[in-house]
């Protein structure tokens, strides 16, 4: 029996679920966002509150959806943050309208094209904020932006998620 299914997902003031034949769309201030659903498994909306319901045999299916509904409920009334810093001397970056510009110790500048519904502030030369409504497309920017320059092992430049943790290595001795 899952767990997490049986959650019931509370919409606040603002958010609006519709429910189609196998899509489920969520609209609020911060944009909209849809999701396929599951054969086997319906959501239904009562008061502002929506609830899981499933056939025997998919309750794994319906904590995933589940989940992925309280995700967008989030997203599109609150919004998603993830923060990276850089570390290493001559290493910065620096939003340009659609485009985010990385200096990371390469000969040439790395152009990183921001993808629609996601923000991307430079607040300072080595802070990046990514902001977003889907979750996964905040991450994955994340991702894509520190997977230019990962934090090295041994002097710990690069690009690293804010508190990241690097375990740093000893240096060859003589």
């Amino acid at each position: 029996m899952s767990r997490v299914a049986k959650q019931p997902i509370t919409l606040p003031k603002g958010v609006e679920i519709q429910i189609g034949d196998g899509e489920v769309s969520v609209k609020g201030p911060k944009g909209e966002l849809s999701a396929a659903v599951i054969a086997g498994v319906r959501v239904e909306l009562q008061d502002g509150v929506a609830q899981l319901f499933w056939e025997e045999g998919r309750s794994s299916y319906a904590g995933t959806l589940r989940a992925l509904l309280n995700n967008m409920v989030q997203g599109v009334s609150q919004g998603f943050e993830r923060k990276l810093e850089i570390i290493g001397v001559g290493y910065r970056a620096q939003a340009k309208g659609s485009t985010l510009s990385l200096s990371l110790g390469f000969s040439h500048p790395v152009d990183y094209p921001v993808p629609d519904n996601i923000a991307v502030e430079t607040p300072t030369q080595t802070e990046i904020v990514i902001r977003g409504s889907d979750k996964q497309l905040v991450g994955q920017v994340a991702a894509d932006i520190r997977s230019y320059r990962p934090p090295e092992p041994y002097k710990g430049k690069g690009v690293r998620y804010a508190g990241e943790n690097v375990r740093r290595k000893e240096a060859k001795k003589k």
